[in-house]
């Protein structure tokens, strides 16, 4: 390799590295990696409090995962609910129950859940909102009845709050 093509790769490379720099920069509506894991923590707490067994999603707000916990023992196939009442809750920023209630048979948006790679339209969805109410993320949390998948789902989300 001739000089000039080393010197070429050095500056690609070091052009590569002072921009990207900025690409790390998370926008300002997104929920934060300490923030995810306070909702996590917050649910799982209500959830041993209520000996419910749950596996508990938040994704941020493109709806990627952010932070997860399994509880010991919960349901394997709860894992997969999870995750997808979490990116459901964010990609309609709707609570999965209130969802529920417009998917039903003769519903506005029947069916919808087979779109997206298969969406979850029962509670347990929740978005979360930072303290100016804007939604940064959303959790989910099945496992437990939906109900208190709901209630569990809605204490981690407002745990962010406070």
């Amino acid at each position: 390799m001739n000089l000039l093509k080393k010197i070429k790769i050095c500056l690609i490379v070091i052009f590569l590295a002072l921009f990207s720099s900025g690409l790390k920069a998370q926008i300002t509506n997104d929920i934060t990696h300490d923030e995810a894991l306070k909702a996590v923590l917050a649910a799982k707490e209500k959830a041993t409090k209520e000996g419910v067994l749950v596996n508990i999603a938040v994704v941020d707000a493109g709806a990627n995962l952010k932070a997860f916990i399994r509880m010991d023992e919960s349901y394997l196939g709860s894992i997969d609910v999870a995750i997808k009442k979490a990116k459901t809750a964010r990609y309609f920023n709707i609570d999965t129950g209130k969802l529920g209630e417009l998917t039903q048979p003769g519903g506005i948006i029947y069916n919808i859940e087979l779109t997206n790679d298969g969406l979850v339209s029962f509670p347990g969805g929740i978005p979360i909102k930072n303290k100016n109410g804007k939604i940064i993320g959303a959790i989910g949390v099945s496992g437990g009845t939906i109900e208190q998948d709901r209630a569990i789902a809605t204490f981690g989300a407002n745990s962010i709050l406070k």
